[in-house]
């Protein structure tokens, strides 16, 4: 079942991570500002890579479901605590410098904060599941899973527009907007919190039920 988690995630709605350059009409203002962002971008890129890989670790079929909750559980706070960093990144850059930037900057910080949420959520309710029972925690997993694959293709469109034009082909430029390789260890990238020290322990997961 986390198949489908890890799934859901490489498919994930970190659209900085789709950037590719084209042509390099972008004018000098529209590169300091992409650096301004994409500087403090890379950081909260690694963590997620790093948090789906913790979770993509976690497919083998004789897992526990306590191990596989440890590990969704952390990756998800991992992946909430990047979001809202994104947001921040691109909120404390100021907009962009070409027509409605404005308006462009602030749809994009709301939808990177709203899937900071969703993430927030998603965590709480691997909490909950009943890891004492593994149909149960299965079913659960399945419909986490389903959320995921929401959260990955709604609510985009800011972000595709923040990334097109100019500015994006700016951004595809910087090496901070590129997609960073997991580190060996999905746990090196996030901050000292209770919760993070479970993304310490990728050890294999998921339970049999995971196959479904």
């Amino acid at each position: 079942m986390n198949k489908k988690l890890a799934a859901a995630l490489s498919g994930g709605a970190v659209l900085v991570l789709t950037l590719s350059g084209c042509s390099d009409d972008s004018d000098d203002k529209v590169n300091d500002w992409a650096k301004k962002v994409c500087d403090q971008v890379q950081p909260q890129l690694q963590k997620i890579a790093n948090a789906n890989a913790a979770i993509q670790e976690q497919t083998a079929d004789n897992s526990k479901p306590a191990d596989v909750q440890k590990t969704d559980s952390a990756a998800f706070q991992q992946i909430s605590q990047a979001y809202k960093a994104l947001g921040a990144a691109v909120d404390s850059a100021g907009p962009p410098p070409v027509d409605d930037g404005e308006t462009t900057q602030k749809e994009a910080v709301k939808e990177l904060n709203a899937s900071s949420t969703a993430y927030a959520n998603l965590r709480t309710k691997v909490d909950a599941l009943d890891t004492g029972d593994q149909a149960k925690f299965a079913d659960g997993l399945k419909g986490i899973a389903d959320e995921l694959n929401k959260i990955s293709t709604n609510g985009d469109q800011a972000l595709k527009k923040l990334q097109s034009g100019k500015v994006g082909t700016a951004m595809s430029k910087q090496k901070g907007c590129q997609k960073p390789t997991a580190s060996t260890s999905p746990a090196a990238a996030p901050p000292a919190t209770a919760s993070d020290d479970a993304s310490k322990s990728t050890s294999p997961t998921p339970s049999k039920a995971e196959k479904e």
